[in-house]
């Protein structure tokens, strides 16, 4: 058999060169638009959309991308706050009543059912919500305190009084370390810190035997506007928003060094949540007075766009891809959609009567 040049093997190989390149870009792009695609896909369906209805006493968990109601599960006789645990198994919901009510609900949003409530008397009034470290943090503002609940042991573990009037909505960071409240009609916003305190010493200065470093809660009080609920932490954890219903005023906080660092005049009166959104570009507030949804620039401080959601607009839940807002729309029983990117309203979800607490729950 007569062998190839070496011409003719380059001219082959030359040949060959451009169509498994060509091939193999052909297979790379086809990867990764399978790859996006089941991202996207995943994306979407990774969350379920907890809603409270206040006149039904009903959870109503939701599709976020169908806007479907897959199942309503009846909570408490005053529902205002829900949040999921981490792994999306559990809901937990307040009921509050004016201060009065001492009822946590316990919700299986596996089995979409509700399991037995906890008593947290002497903790009063249960109003805001948080999950973190594996624990249900809480307001109880009708004892001005905020507390923590244990889902290992099923006990109320951990309490703390603020000293201050309507102690109303929290934010826990995940690592459990700083907690942050609105004091609603003392017109304050508490800052608790856990942090590593010296041993104590005597008046004299001298350390007292035995004595040692223990962890202990710093308390720090930042006046606001009076009315101020509604809040938020900046994704970066560098400000704490909040906005006062009586003159719409919101006040910035500025978290590194506890203190006051500016305010906005937005006459956003009758303000009630306000939500960041997940690239901390955007702010949205809402007004229970007349359902105005306002949208700020965090940088430029400027309002961007106002969207009337009906007449009343409570609650504010940010899609974690930041394209879309649900708005509890309590006034007109529905949680009014947003697009973000073209600041329109773009549909309503029946999630039963007054709407008002919402949270995602991730899809176990």
């Amino acid at each position: 058999m007569k062998k190839a040049s070496d011409n003719q093997y380059s001219a082959i190989v030359n040949f060959i060169k451009p169509s498994i390149a060509s091939l193999a870009a052909v297979l790379i792009f086809m990867a990764l638009i399978t790859v996006k695609t089941n991202c996207n896909a995943q994306s979407a369906q990774q969350y379920y959309l907890l809603a409270l209805s206040k006149a039904d006493h009903t959870l109503a968990i939701v599709d976020p991308v169908t806007f479907k109601v897959i199942a309503r599960v009846p909570v408490g006789p005053d529902p205002h706050e829900v949040i999921a645990s981490a792994d999306g198994k559990t809901a937990y919901v307040s009921n509050y009543a004016g201060g009065s009510l001492h009822e946590l609900d316990i919700i299986d949003l596996v089995a979409q059912k509700p399991l037995p409530s906890v008593d947290t008397k002497p903790l009063i009034g249960l109003h805001g919500l948080d999950f973190a470290n594996g624990k249900v943090w809480f307001t109880a503002e009708g004892s001005k305190t905020i507390g923590s609940y244990d889902p290992q042991s099923g006990q109320v573990d951990w309490a703390m009084g603020t000293g201050q009037g309507r102690t109303h909505m929290i934010y826990v960071t995940p690592d459990a370390k700083r907690i942050y409240t609105t004091n609603v009609s003392s017109g304050t916003v508490s800052i608790l810190v856990d942090s590593l305190l010296p041993p104590p010493t005597s008046p004299t200065g001298q350390t007292f035997p035995g004595a040692k470093p223990h962890w202990d809660w710093i308390h720090t009080i930042i006046p606001v506007s009076i009315g101020s609920e509604g809040f938020d932490v900046s994704p970066d954890g560098k400000e704490l928003w909040t906005a006062a219903a009586p003159d719409g005023v919101i006040s910035i906080i500025d978290l590194t060094e506890l203190k006051k660092s500016g305010k906005i005049d937005s006459k956003a009166l009758g303000a009630n949540r306000l939500k960041f959104t997940p690239d901390g570009k955007r702010v949205l507030v809402t007004s229970l007075s007349n359902g105005n949804l306002f949208i700020y620039d965090a940088a430029t401080h400027k309002e961007l766009k106002r969207i009337n959601t009906g007449r009343g607009a409570a609650g504010i839940l940010v899609s974690p891809d930041g394209l879309r807002a649900f708005i509890g729309c309590t006034a007109d029983n529905y949680v009014a959609v947003v697009d973000l990117k073209t600041l329109q309203i773009t549909g309503h979800i029946d999630v039963g009567g007054g709407p008002d607490g919402l949270a995602w729950a991730v899809k176990p």
